[in-house]
């Protein structure tokens, strides 16, 4: 297994710890929560960097690493609504893009075509790893961060734009015509 691969195991072996880490409510454990958030999200991009650098992109690290993440975002984003500190429906609108788009892929792999991550895709990503870790930094450290919400508005406007051209560029695969790109 190659390194890109090790960091995205790495990233959804962390998510366990974030969960557990956010149910206690002490300063400590909310900052350690925050740490690991912030070290698995790195491993996003630090992943994708070596991958592309040393040309070692591989089927297991395209379909693993869009899941880590997913994973990573959702299961913090739930966690953080059990706790009241997050918006719950901010966390639907996450989960049904993810869930179309997913869907979406399908239907082109049954066709034979493959979607790769849009640019707008990758974009999102960070924004709502950014949004939680400002989430994460007021409960270990800020308090109630004045911008936060504006990130997590930005968030869904993001979720939405980015779910939206991946059906304007490759709706077509729907009626089974067309190409992805």
């Amino acid at each position: 297994m190659n390194w890109p691969n090790r960091l995205t195991i790495a990233r959804v072996a962390l998510i366990p710890v974030i969960v557990v880490l956010l149910q206690f409510e002490t300063p400590m454990a909310q900052g350690l929560a925050l740490v690991a958030f912030m070290i698995a999200s790195f491993t996003d991009w630090l992943d994708g960097f070596i991958a592309r650098r040393y040309k070692i992109v591989t089927n297991l690290g395209k379909f693993l690493d869009p899941v880590a993440d997913k994973l990573l975002v959702l299961s913090t984003m739930i966690a953080l609504c059990g706790l009241g500190r997050f918006p719950a429906w901010v966390s639907v609108v996450v989960l049904f893009r993810e869930l179309a788009v997913d869907g979406l892929r399908l239907v082109a792999v049954e066709q034979g075509r493959v979607i790769a991550a849009g640019k707008l895709g990758k974009i999102k990503t960070s924004l709502q790893m950014l949004t939680l870790v400002l989430v994460l930094l007021n409960a270990a450290v800020l308090g109630d961060f004045p911008l936060t919400d504006v990130f997590i508005y930005a968030t869904v406007v993001m979720t939405l734009w980015s779910g939206a051209d991946y059906f304007v560029r490759n709706g077509a695969v729907l009626t089974g015509g067309g190409k992805t790109s």
